[in-house]
């Protein structure tokens, strides 16, 4: 299976990097900027080009493209960098599995309110929810491309070992038994990367629930 990364210096890029290191693939790593990935020197190939100037030939030879975009400050890219990736994969081969965010997983089965229309959502994580749903939107109406929206739980928490212990789950909020939504990148990566291997996942968002 031939993976890349775009994005790959950032938290999940890097979680997920390592994670596809350690199921035995050669990734890809797209980069703004190679110095950020110097602890991966002599273990991956990275190619520096920024994710708005990458081309259908950048991506042309890969089963699977993760794109772990991430921005906190300009909110905009996030719906943007989605409409370039769209240009560029139309009639792909390629799945793309997108890092997205918790704030749009469903309350219920009746698919109305979401987690980020809850009085109680983070108002500090209330933009970038908005954001990251506009992109889930976005690949709704997709038909040029293979996608899996990859919602992670509502703290995504960079400090919690790896555990393997989580579930992949489908668009409702859930909470595991400490009645806690909570995942380390770690164990968000080792599941994107089991969606990865499955040819299930197409067309559709997932959530991943730490147990």
């Amino acid at each position: 299976m031939k993976i890349a990364i775009l994005c790959a210096s950032g938290k999940a890029g890097k979680a997920i990097t390592n994670e596809v290191l350690e199921r035995g693939f050669n990734p890809v790593c797209f980069v703004r900027d190679s110095s950020k990935m110097n602890e991966f020197a002599n273990k991956i190939q990275v190619v520096q080009k920024d994710i708005f100037a990458l081309d259908s030939k950048d991506l042309a030879d890969f089963d699977v493209i993760i794109d772990a975009f991430g921005e906190w400050q300009d909110l905009s890219l996030h719906k943007k960098h989605i409409e370039s990736l769209s240009k560029i994969l139309q009639g792909s081969r390629a799945r793309l599995l997108v890092v997205g965010g918790a704030g749009s997983l469903y309350m219920d089965s009746s698919h109305t309110a979401r987690l980020m229309d809850m009085p109680n959502f983070p108002k500090e994580y209330l933009g970038v929810a908005q954001a990251t749903a506009e992109v889930l939107s976005f690949l709704r109406d997709e038909k040029g491309f293979t996608w899996v929206y990859v919602s992670p739980s509502l703290e995504l928490v960079p400090t919690l070992p790896k555990s393997n212990h989580y579930e992949i789950i489908g668009e409702e909020f859930k909470v595991n038994a400490n009645h806690e939504s909570k995942i380390g990148y770690s164990d968000y990566a080792s599941a994107m990367i089991d969606i990865a291997r499955d040819l299930g996942y197409k067309n559709m968002r997932v959530g991943v629930i730490g147990l």
